[in-house]
């Protein structure tokens, strides 16, 4: 399960995330020849890095000289190699050998997959902007200008891009944590550095420019786990020129979405993100009810708060909504001139009551985001009102405070000195909207990632012998495209309801078909070479008898003989009509860069003219699938319209699911077409499908890991209770809290290290939606009829970023303690381990937890001090014993 590429690089000899992205030691590798390397030397220096500098190939002040690479007075954390392609391989095999195995290449490189393969050197490439760790001073960078300390991280992969972001920042007077260039993504790839970040608490938002994803799972892990502890911004340039549909560019959106990932559209809406997600203090009252798009907006001026409540307005935000109470608070403090209404004008001579009334709101429930505008006065102190703006922004309770200052002439200088006191500061009022709007994005986008689903379960039961046999059937006859019934055959082997039909080899057995099936009927011509039938005429509708029947087929044999010669005609295929209804598409596509694809919208023969469509990634669940539901314009036509009947939207997220369990059980499909699906109030039928198959021997590799059925056990505890072991699964989130209520006071210490009441949702959510490739929690649960599974006990270990080892923990409820279920639950989750390639397991274990110490030792772990704590020690056991 856990991906191949992640652990070979995690079995590299010496190399080590923190050489690469917290060194301590830098060698420059250099031609002197080369354009780059006057840059990147006098970079490294002017940075002031608290290291080590030695350089190998050039004489610069400011580093160790060293004759070469063996020569080098140690083994350097990370090495810059400015050196042209031809001498790459021999200089990064040298590293190697001197014991260094990170590397930025700033140049091209002939091949530096291989390169790294060959010589263990794991390396930023090629074309690698280079790193910068500003709080170290480190600068390994081609940039012009040397980004400050901040709480914001760039990775990128263009160094225009990269160039424009700090030279923008630096006018901004936002630093940066980070910034790496990952380059043409050969070498070391978003995944690891994403990894880092996540763990790095110096880093408060992330901002990422995408062109290649080099492999799909590891990024969506990475990013999710990213965006998990903060905010995440993409920017993806060139989407369409390779892909004119644009499907490619939505597919990469639906997967950001997934990871909780917010997507930009351009440059000027990265900017603004970054102005404000590097700056804000983030707000945490956001719930369910509210995704954080409630703004408030407060000025000096009439004009400027209705060009902000317009944006806010046109923008999909919400204008917050002041109870009675509230605009009876804000009156007593606000100037007599002002209005309740939001927006609130406090008129030109607002003075400091511009900062006051910013801060009012924002501690106001009812307030997500408030933006306070600025327009010039005459004879105002501006450095006054300035500083009550900077004092609202900072106060430590309450919603972000956004400042839109207009003005060039004398507001250039107070967005500057904003800017330096840390505020998001913006020259225009639908700027700071832009900079409201996106904080309500980051939120509702990592929201929804961590959205707590309902416990209801779609229990599949699929018939994959039949799937199997049909495709079988088709590689021994060297096919890839299925007829239509044999498509209808493996949707319905999935459970999905399909429409009576029946194959016919010629007119005469068609109309007898047809009065076997009952009439009204469709006839189809049977054929895997028209993937658009209706296009010559190959589906005839509302025939009412068998003659009628045999007619139309033996006019629709002409037709295709006449304009299709060369497709290969298999008969006829008679369905019974199906009553009008919503007429829908389901699909299975492969997209270049993130793999099988889900696609949901308006079907019937228009829906390539008139597109109407959304998607996501397989696996999906039934919450899933209703969102994607709700994302197209669709869904608002199935409440039901005129002459259409409203619409099960149950049994359409139904179908969904169960199409992504196909797309799951059988990568050696390509694509698998519905349409169109009808959908009544009664449910969804299926009335016509198309399926083609990957060519023999390639498979499809899902961006995100499907839930491991195949793991669960049955188990019989020792008073011989029936239990079943299983991996977690998002929908499990009402029972890990139930379950969490039946602990004791003193268990839940002992598992949480603090006396928690109640599981948060964030924490739930945390628990429960896991990623399997990076960790496992198996859950001991008891089925009971007409309710979600109950859970007894949880084993969990998850494993280090790339790495060898795990932390574990475990936990069951009072009934079951003595029952053997611990021991069950740790020695299934270790095997799990053992199989990843794990070498380690480790936890922390409160020192008055005698009965896990015990129960630890019994296991074969080792207790070891931690040294800087005496109330904790470390249980550790090898995996390979």
């Amino acid at each position: 399960m856990a991906s191949p590429d992640m652990l070979a690089l995690s079995r590299r000899p010496g190399f080590r995330d923190a050489a690469l992205l917290r060194p301590e030691s830098v060698a420059l590798i250099a031609d002197p020849a080369l354009d780059i390397t006057g840059l990147l030397a006098r970079n490294l220096v002017a940075g002031g890095f608290a290291g080590r500098l030695i350089a190998v190939g050039i004489e610069a002040a400011g580093f160790e000289r060293a004759a070469d690479i063996a020569a080098l007075p140690i083994a350097p954390d990370l090495a810059i190699l400015c050196l042209p392609p031809e001498r790459q391989a021999e200089a990064m095999a040298a590293l190697a050998a001197r014991g260094c195995f990170a590397a930025v290449l700033p140049g091209a490189a002939p091949d530096l997959a291989a390169i790294s393969a060959a010589t263990g050197v794991q390396a930023l490439g090629q074309g690698s902007f280079g790193i910068a760790i500003p709080a170290i001073g480190l600068n390994a960078t081609l940039s012009h200008i040397p980004p400050r300390p901040g709480r914001l991280a760039l990775v990128t992969q263009s160094a225009a891009l990269a160039r424009a972001v700090l030279d923008w920042a630096e006018a901004e007077a936002v630093g940066f944590s980070h910034v790496v260039g990952i380059g043409g993504n050969a070498g070391i790839g978003f995944a690891l550095v994403l990894d880092w970040l996540a763990r790095d608490a110096a880093t408060g938002a992330v901002l990422l420019d995408l062109r290649r994803i080099k492999n799909r799972r590891l990024f969506v892990s990475a990013a999710r786990a990213a965006a998990r502890m903060r905010p995440v911004v993409a920017l993806r340039a060139g989407g369409r020129l390779d892909d004119a549909s644009g499907i490619s560019d939505q597919v990469m959106e639906a997967a950001l979405r997934r990871a909780g990932v917010l997507r930009v559209a351009g440059l000027e809406a990265m900017l603004s993100a970054a102005e404000t997600l590097a700056r804000v203090r983030l707000s945490t009252r956001v719930t369910a009810d509210s995704p954080g798009d409630r703004i408030a907006i407060v000025t000096n001026g009439t004009g400027l708060g209705q060009l902000a409540a317009d944006a806010v307005i046109a923008g999909g935000g919400r204008l917050a909504q002041f109870s009675p109470e509230s605009l009876a608070a804000l009156a007593i403090s606000l100037p007599p001139r002002s209005s309740g209404r939001n927006p609130i004008n406090l008129g030109p001579l607002a003075g400091t009551h511009l900062g006051e009334a910013a801060a009012m709101l924002a501690a106001l429930p009812a307030v997500d985001t408030v933006i306070a505008l600025h327009a010039p006065v005459p004879d105002e102190r501006p450095e006054t009102v300035r500083d009550t703006l900077i004092a609202a922004a900072r106060a430590t309770r309450g919603a972000p405070v956004l400042v839109g200052w207009a003005g060039e002439a004398t507001g250039r200088a107070q967005r500057a000195a904003l800017a330096e006191a840390g505020v998001a500061v913006f020259p225009t009022p639908e700027a700071a909207v832009r900079g409201a709007l996106h904080l309500a994005a980051d939120r509702a986008a990592r929201a929804a990632a961590a959205e707590l689903p309902p416990a209801d379960v779609l229990d599949l039961a699929p018939d994959r012998a039949t799937v199997r046999r049909i495709i079988a059937t088709l590689r021994a006859e060297g096919r890839r495209a299925m007829l239509e019934d044999e498509a209808l055959s493996v949707i319905a082997a999935y459970g999905l309801p399909t429409v009576p039909c029946r194959a016919a080899m010629g007119p005469e057995e068609a109309a007898v078909a047809a009065s076997m099936l009952g009439f009204p009927v469709v006839l189809k011509a049977r054929s895997p070479d028209l993937p658009r039938k209706t296009e010559i005429g190959g589906v005839v509708l509302g025939l009412q008898a068998p003659e009628a029947v045999r007619m139309a087929a033996e006019a629709m044999a002409a037709r295709i003989a006449e304009h299709r010669p060369g497709a290969r005609h298999m008969g006829f295929l008679v369905q019974r009509q199906a009553a009008r209804a919503h007429e829908l598409r389901l699909r299975l596509g492969d997209d270049a860069m993130f793999g099988p694809w889900i696609g949901f919208g308006r079907g019937g023969t228009a829906a390539d003219i008139d597109p109407d469509e959304g998607f996501d990634l397989p696996p999906l669940n039934l919450a899933l699938a209703a969102a994607l539901i709700a994302r197209t314009r669709a869904a608002r036509l199935l409440h039901g319209y005129r002459d259409h009947p409203v619409a099960n939207r149950s049994a359409i997220a139904d179908a969904l699911v169960r199409l992504s369990q196909i797309a799951v059980d059988f990568p050696e499909i390509a694509t698998l077409s519905i349409n169109p699906l009808v959908a009544d109030a009664d449910g969804v039928l299926a009335l016509d499908a198309t399926l083609v198959l990957r060519p023999k021997g390639m498979r499809a590799h899902l961006a995100i890991p499907p839930y491991p059925a195949a793991l669960a056990e049955t188990w019989t505890a020792k008073d011989g209770g029936p239990l079943l072991i299983r991996p977690i699964r998002p929908e499990d989130a009402t029972a890990l809290g139930e379950m969490f209520r039946e602990l004791a006071p003193e268990d839940v210490r002992f598992r949480f290290f603090s006396a928690l009441k109640e599981l948060p949702p964030a924490m739930t959510a945390r628990l429960t939606q896991i990623d399997y490739d990076r960790e496992m929690a198996f859950a001991a649960v008891r089925r009971e009829a007409g309710r979600h599974d109950r859970i007894l006990g949880v084993a969990r270990l998850i494993r280090e970023p790339g790495g060898e080892s795990g932390e574990f923990s475990v936990a069951v409820v009072p009934p079951m303690k003595g029952q053997g279920l611990a021991r069950r639950l740790m020695a299934r989750i270790l095997d799990w381990g053992r199989s990843q390639g794990m070498r380690h397991a480790a936890g922390q274990v409160l020192t008055d937890n005698q009965p896990m110490l015990g129960f630890m030792r019994a296991l074969g772990f080792s207790i070891h001090r931690v040294p800087e704590d005496d109330s904790v020690v470390e249980a550790r056991k090898d995996l390979r014993e």
